[in-house]
């Protein structure tokens, strides 16, 4: 495969290319090797010309924001990783709209909001994810997710070109959306909130990180929530009656503060994460009759 070539049309856009480039550290889990050829995207122009070119060339291509929900082989990826960097995370406020790039962190989303004193996406606030990969999992959290405060977004469709889309037509549910059914690459998001109090808005923020704070390993890195919710029950209630809490491989372990969180407690491997989801998921199905399934997307 010709990287040369794809890395000189996104040179023409002013984006940074860079081959054989190590992906751990693009990743919340700090887990994975290099890929063949990365292009950081600076613009919709750029994001939808790689995502083209790759298409037309057979390339693979992997598209990464702020690595929040996923775990990466140690061998890394081979193909091109198109990186949503901060230079394509813009984030504009027009009465009580929000349009985002798909690059923009959450946090900042929120605290835009929070500064127009809109309020509905509090409970955002803390999610280490990307508006892009929020929408694209439908992520959520507290009683909220990305389906509530959606308007519309702009996706690059299957011959390449910028498109826009409705919410009724996103198929938002659990974790899921049109653009993870059919790989649909998030260009913006554009969110409608309401209009609310600056300190109303900003107790709810602060007290969320309090409990996240409380209750989640955020010392540690990880990808969040490792196993989806099951149908009228909760995945680290499951893990945690068939006594996996502190259950290792490696450098991996199921969390002994909250047991819905798969941690890298110093240099796991990929191996080691997939070794602790296989245990966990193999014990909680023999006791429990529930099959768990990843919420991370592993890349390999």
């Amino acid at each position: 495969m010709n990287f040369r070539e794809i890395a000189d049309l996104c040179a023409g856009y002013g984006a940074e290319t860079a081959f054989n480039e190590p992906l751990a550290p693009y990743t919340s889990f700090k887990i994975g090797g290099p890929c063949d050829c990365m292009v950081k995207v600076n613009s919709r122009e750029c994001f939808g010309a790689a995502v083209k070119y790759c298409r037309s060339k057979n390339i693979p291509y992997y598209i990464i924001g702020k690595g929040s929900n996923i775990l990466v082989s140690g061998e890394g990826l081979r193909g091109v990783v198109i990186l949503i960097s901060s230079a394509f995370s813009a984030i504009t406020v027009e009465g009580e709209h929000i349009t985002c790039e798909a690059g923009a962190p959450l946090c900042r989303v929120c605290i835009a909001a929070r500064d127009n004193c809109l309020t509905g996406i509090e409970f955002a606030y803390g999610i280490p994810g990307s508006a892009g990969g929020a929408l694209y999992m439908n992520a959520g959290a507290y009683m909220g997710e990305m389906s509530q405060i959606v308007e519309s977004a702009e996706y690059i469709d299957e011959n390449g070109e910028i498109k826009e889309i409705a919410l009724k037509d996103m198929d938002l549910s659990y974790r899921h959306s049109i653009f993870s059914e059919k790989n649909l690459p998030i260009v913006s998001v554009k969110i409608k909130l309401n209009k609310g109090e600056y300190d109303k808005i900003n107790d709810r923020m602060n007290c969320l990180m309090d409990r996240r704070k409380n209750a989640q390993p955020l010392e540690y890195p990880s990808a969040g929530s490792t196993f989806k919710r099951p149908q009228g029950d909760f995945a680290a209630r499951l893990i945690d009656v068939c006594g996996l809490k502190g259950t290792s491989c490696g450098g991996a372990e199921v969390s002994t503060k909250h047991s819905g969180f798969v941690i890298n407690k110093g240099n796991a491997t990929f191996e080691d994460v997939l070794g602790v989801i296989d245990i966990v998921k193999e014990k909680v199905y023999a006791d429990t009759g529930v099959m768990l399934e990843c919420e991370v997307l592993i890349l390999k």
